[in-house]
C-alpha cells in the first residue's frame, strides 16, 4: 500500500508542480513556458520522495535514489509529453512516468519499505 501511496503522489504532485510551472513561466514567453514546466515538474518529483520519506513510506537509505528515479521518469514523461502535444492522452499519461520512476528507484536504492507503522493510513 505505501508503494502504491509513493507512485500516486509522485504523479500527481510531478504532475500538479509541472502545470504551474507552466503557468509561472509563461509570462517569460514560450521559452518561460517550457522551462517552467520542466523546472516545476522536476520540484515536484523530488518533494513527492521528500514526503514520502516524511510519511515513512520509503526508507532513508532509498530517498535519493527515489528522488532521481522520479526525477529521470518526469524527464522521460516530458520528452514524451512535448513530442505528441496533438494528443491530450499521452502527455497526461505520460506522468505516470515519474511514479514509475520513482518505485524503480526506491527499489534499487533501498529495496524495501519503511519498517514501523504507516502513519498516514
Amino acid at each position: 500500500m505505501r508503494l502504491l501511496k509513493l507512485f500516486l503522489l509522485t504523479c500527481g504532485l510531478s504532475g500538479l508542480a509541472a502545470a504551474l510551472g507552466s503557468i509561472v513561466g509563461h509570462a517569460f514567453g514560450e521559452t518561460g513556458l517550457w522551462v517552467g514546466g520542466v523546472v516545476g515538474g522536476l520540484a515536484g518529483a523530488s518533494a513527492a520522495a521528500r514526503l514520502a520519506r516524511g510519511r515513512g513510506w520509503i526508507a532513508a537509505p532509498a530517498l535519493p535514489a527515489t528522488m532521481i528515479g522520479a526525477c529521470l521518469g518526469f524527464g522521460a514523461a516530458a520528452y514524451l509529453a512535448v513530442n505528441n502535444l496533438s494528443s491530450p492522452v499521452v502527455p497526461i499519461l505520460s506522468t505516470s512516468l515519474s511514479g514509475l520512476g520513482a518505485l524503480l528507484g526506491q527499489r534499487l536504492g533501498g529495496g524495501r519499505v519503511a519498517a514501523g507503522v504507516d502513519r498516514a493510513a
